[in-house]
């Protein structure tokens, strides 16, 4: 197998969860927005551990960098998984090609290891996910994660754009702003069955 399409995978979901991770804010951080959901805080122990988890036990590639940061902040969150993530994709890069396809243990059950990468991937977007809801929620303009949000002009087949985050200190680019209202954005807007 071609590991490669997995490799590049985890390099861009890796940094789409520091763009959203960074786009929270220290008066969140902690924020429950329900009682049984996860605060943005917990949301950033969690992957960091359960990343940290499959990475080594499951994948055989442990880094020598503790899961979590020696500061729980966002930027200390940011900083630290992004060094570690970083390390997992430099093993990943020199991985053989048939290791992929090497079974292995995914909680009670055998898996190869491209089908544990698979379900990593979908696990880190699914939590992702949680927290980008978190952030509309609270106001805040997202960025794009796999294309255009509503703050960057709405639909891609009416002209918006990809705008990611810009780093930790560095300069994030402004944001277009809604595009057209999405009864408009459908052909057959305004018809009723």
């Amino acid at each position: 197998m071609n590991p490669d399409f997995l490799i590049d995978a985890y390099d861009t979901e890796r940094l789409k969860t520091l763009g959203v991770w960074a786009q929270c804010s220290a008066a969140d951080f902690d924020r429950r927005p329900e009682p049984r959901a996860r605060t943005p805080h917990e949301h950033m122990v969690h992957q960091c551990l359960s990343e940290d988890a499959w990475m080594t036990k499951m994948l055989d590639l442990p880094v020598e960098r503790t899961p979590l940061p020696a500061v729980e902040t966002i930027p200390a969150f940011v900083a630290h998984y992004g060094d570690v993530s970083a390390l997992r994709l430099e093993r990943l890069r020199v991985v053989e090609a048939g290791w992929w396809d090497e079974a292995t243990s995914f909680f009670e059950v055998r898996r190869s290891r491209a089908w544990v990468m698979v379900r990593r991937l979908v696990h880190t977007a699914h939590h992702r996910g949680q927290l980008t809801a978190f952030l509309r929620w609270r106001g805040v303009a997202l960025y794009s994660t796999y294309g255009p949000t509503a703050d960057t002009g709405g639909l891609a087949a009416n002209g918006a754009i990809v705008v990611y985050p810009g780093g930790l200190g560095a300069s994030w680019p402004a944001l277009p702003g809604p595009g057209p209202h999405l009864a408009t954005e459908r052909p057959d807007a305004g018809r009723r069955p």
